[in-house]
């Protein structure tokens, strides 16, 4: 491509963006379905926890004030998902919560089992510039995501100003 290529009129970066969320849905879905992980499989989810929809306790929120990862793995009950989003019931320091999380709050679905993840723009306005992610401390992971390359999505679209 050159630079002279035009803006597309045809929002393709969105399109492909909503397709990629509803892959973690259909995939929490079923998870929410069977009430349980099937085989090794886990998920590090992460997402804006100021994004509009997100409920997050104001001290996890003080302590991950960009985003923050959970793990879903042994320790968490209640996954309900709809088409907007997920809530879950995870302990942090031995207290029971529930999160909410819209779709699009998530900027990162890893399963580590598989070597799958799959990386998004968050779909809201950014105030605060991005941080790194640091992981929740609500289930420690057995086994750290693979950051080689291998079977990741990473969706980055720019757009010609």
């Amino acid at each position: 491509m050159t630079d002279d290529t035009p803006d597309s009129l045809i929002p393709y970066d969105e399109i492909v963006q909503e397709a990629l969320r509803d892959v973690v849905g259909r995939v929490l879905g079923e998870v929410s379905v069977a009430d349980d992980l099937p085989g090794e499989h886990h998920f590090y989810i992460t997402f804006k926890t100021r994004a509009p929809g997100v409920e997050v306790p104001d001290h996890l929120v003080e302590r991950f004030p960009d985003e923050m990862t959970v793990v879903l793995q042994r320790r968490f009950w209640d996954l309900t998902v709809s088409e907007e989003g997920f809530s879950v019931g995870l302990s942090f320091n031995q207290l029971p919560t529930t999160l909410v999380v819209p779709f699009a709050a998530i900027t990162g679905f890893v399963d580590p089992a598989v070597n799958f993840a799959l990386q998004f723009q968050a779909l809201v306005d950014e105030e605060t510039p991005p941080g790194p992610a640091d992981h929740a401390e609500n289930d420690p992971p057995e086994a750290e995501p693979i950051e080689d390359g291998s079977n990741v999505v990473a969706v980055d679209f720019k757009r010609k100003k």
